[in-house]
C-alpha cells in the first residue's frame, strides 16, 4: 500500500464536524502535534488512523484516496477546456488542485461552467437567437441531475425515514401494493382507480389517485409510494429542495419530485433488507428483480443509492442513453467521468446492448487515467401497449471500479488483474486524451493536427508528434 496524503480532506473534515485538532486527535488516539504534520502533509496517513476516521466518521476510506478525485479532475479538464487547449494549465495542475484544495477546485469548477454557459448566451443573442438578448436559463433537468450528483446519489435523511415508514406499514416482496394501498386509504382516504390515460393523476378534491391500466404492478407501486412521499413528507421535500434551489421555481418544483422518487425507491426497496439481498446474490440484478418484482432499471437504480455510513454497498454508477447517445439519467457513487458536454464514448458497452436486447452485457473499461471499471449493460423497452404505438428504448448502464468487482456476479470468469483485456474508453470525443483512437468524432483538444497531404492514417485526427 502506497502512503497516503491528504492532508486538505482530512481538514476540511474536522472543520465540516467543528472539531479542534486536539478534539479529533483524541478521537483518533493520537497526538495534536502528530495530526497537525498529517493536515499539512508533513506525514502521511497511516492504516491504523484511516480505519479510525472510517469508525469515526462513517466515511469510506477511499475519501482520502488520489482516486476519489479522478470526478473533480475529469470535471475540471472539461469546465476549463478553453484554458487546458490554450496550455495555461495541464492535466497535472488539475490534478495537484483537486488532490489539495478541493474546496477551491469545487469553486473553480462552477466558475468555469458559469463562464462557459455566460458564453453561449452572448453567442446566441448576437446571433439573434433569443428574444431581445436575453439570457437562456440552464435546463431545470440538467440542475436536478447535478442536485443528486453532487450529493454522490445517496439522501440520507430521506432514506431513513423511507425505511422507517417501510417498517411501520410491513412493506415486504409480494405485498407492497396491498400495504401501499391501505396506507393511502387509512390515513388519507385516498383511493386507487386503474382509469387514466396519464402514467397517473392524483385529484386532491376527490382523493382518487388514478393510475394507468396498462402500468405493470411494480410501475403502480412506485406511483402509490411517490404519492405518499408528497403527502407525509411533504416538509422535508420543500427543505431538502431549498438547499439549492428557490422556492416555487421549476427547479425546486422538479427537485421535490425527484426526492418524491427516491423516497418512494427507497419505501418499496427499504434499505437494509435490499442491502442485504444484494450482497446475498452478489447484486445479480435479474434475481432481484425477480424478488422485489419490480423493473430492471428501478432495481439498478435503487443499488445506485446504497452508500449509508456503515452498510455501504458497492459504489455503482448508473446510466440511462438512447441510441443516439441522449444521456437521461447519470447518477453516480463513484468517479466515473461523465462527460456534461458533446457525446459519450462508442467503444462503451452500453450501445452494444442496442445490439441484443433483453442480454445483460459486461465490460471491463479502462479510462484515459488508468481507472478500470466492471461496467453491466442492457437494453429496456417500454411500450405504451396499443400495436402500432411508439415505443422507448433505452440501454441501462451499471458499473463500478474494478477493486469491488470481486463483489459481482458478473467478474465470474474474468480475467480482473489482465489490464490489457480492458476495452480503452474515454468521457467523450472532445475531451479524450487518447490519442490513437480510431473511433474518435472531433479532434483531440489543444493538440494541433499533423495535416499531410501526401499520407494518410488510421487515426482520423493525427496529431503533431511532442506538442500541445
Amino acid at each position: 500500500m502506497g502512503k497516503t496524503y491528504a492532508g486538505a480532506r482530512l481538514r476540511r473534515l474536522r472543520e465540516e464536524r467543528r472539531m479542534s485538532q486536539a478534539e479529533l486527535a483524541r478521537v483518533l488516539g493520537i497526538s495534536p502535534s502528530y495530526l497537525n504534520q498529517m493536515e499539512h502533509d508533513s506525514r502521511p496517513l497511516t492504516v491504523p488512523v484511516l480505519l479510525r476516521l472510517t469508525e469515526a466518521f462513517g466515511v469510506d476510506p477511499g475519501f482520502f484516496s488520489e482516486r476519489d478525485t479522478s470526478r473533480l479532475v475529469a470535471d475540471l479538464r472539461e469546465a476549463l477546456a478553453g484554458e487546458v487547449a490554450a496550455a495555461r494549465v495541464s492535466a497535472t495542475d488539475l490534478a495537484e488542485l483537486a488532490q489539495r484544495m478541493p474546496a477551491v477546485a469545487s469553486v473553480l469548477l462552477d466558475l468555469g461552467r458559469r463562464s462557459h454557459q455566460l458564453a453561449e448566451r452572448l453567442a446566441d443573442a448576437a446571433d439573434g437567437r433569443n428574444d431581445a438578448g436575453a439570457a437562456a436559463p440552464r435546463s431545470p433537468h440538467e440542475e436536478i441531475r447535478e442536485f443528486f450528483y453532487r450529493r454522490q446519489n445517496y439522501l440520507h435523511d430521506t432514506d431513513l425515514a423511507a425505511e422507517e415508514l417501510a417498517r411501520e406499514i410491513g412493506i415486504r416482496p409480494g405485498d407492497v401494493l396491498r400495504c401501499l394501498t391501505r396506507r393511502l386509504a387509512e390515513r388519507h382516504g385516498i383511493r386507487i382507480a386503474a382509469d387514466s390515460d396519464r402514467l397517473h393523476h392524483y385529484d386532491p378534491t376527490s382523493r382518487v389517485l388514478h393510475l394507468s391500466g396498462r402500468l405493470r404492478p411494480g410501475q403502480q407501486a412506485f406511483r402509490m409510494a411517490t404519492q405518499l412521499a408528497l403527502l407525509e413528507y411533504d416538509d422535508e421535500l420543500d427543505r431538502l429542495a431549498g438547499e439549492d434551489f428557490e422556492p416555487g421555481s421549476p427547479a425546486h418544483r422538479l427537485a421535490r419530485i425527484g426526492i418524491a422518487n427516491y423516497f418512494a425507491a427507497a419505501l418499496i426497496l427499504p434499505y437494509a433488507a435490499f442491502h442485504t439481498a444484494a450482497e446475498e446474490v452478489r447484486y445479480d440484478i435479474e434475481r432481484l428483480t425477480d424478488r422485489f418484482g419490480l423493473g430492471y432499471e428501478t432495481v439498478c437504480h435503487r443499488l445506485s443509492t446504497l452508500q449509508r455510513p456503515r452498510l455501504r454497498g458497492v459504489p455503482f454508477s448508473f446510466v440511462r442513453v438512447d441510441r443516439a447517445g441522449n444521456m437521461s439519467k447519470r447518477q453516480s457513487a463513484t468517479g466515473f467521468h461523465f462527460s456534461r458536454a458533446g457525446g459519450t464514448c462508442p467503444l462503451w458497452n452500453v450501445y452494444e446492448a442496442f445490439a441484443a436486447p433483453g442480454r445483460i452485457h459486461v465490460q471491463i473499461a479502462a479510462m484515459p487515467d488508468g481507472q478500470r471499471h466492471l461496467w453491466t449493460a442492457r437494453a429496456v423497452t417500454r411500450h405504451r401497449g396499443g400495436w402500432g404505438e411508439p415505443g422507448k428504448t433505452f440501454a441501462i448502464g451499471l458499473g463500478c471500479e474494478l477493486r469491488h468487482a470481486h463483489r459481482l456476479v458478473y467478474s465470474d470468469g474474468l480475467d480482473l488483474d489482465n489490464t490489457s483485456a480492458a476495452t480503452p474508453i474515454g468521457m467523450g470525443c472532445r475531451l479524450c486524451e487518447r490519442l490513437d483512437c480510431p473511433q474518435r468524432a472531433v479532434p483531440p483538444l489543444g493538440r494541433p493536427l499533423a495535416v499531410d497531404e501526401n499520407s494518410s492514417t488510421f487515426v482520423p485526427y493525427p496529431v503533431v508528434p511532442g506538442q500541445g
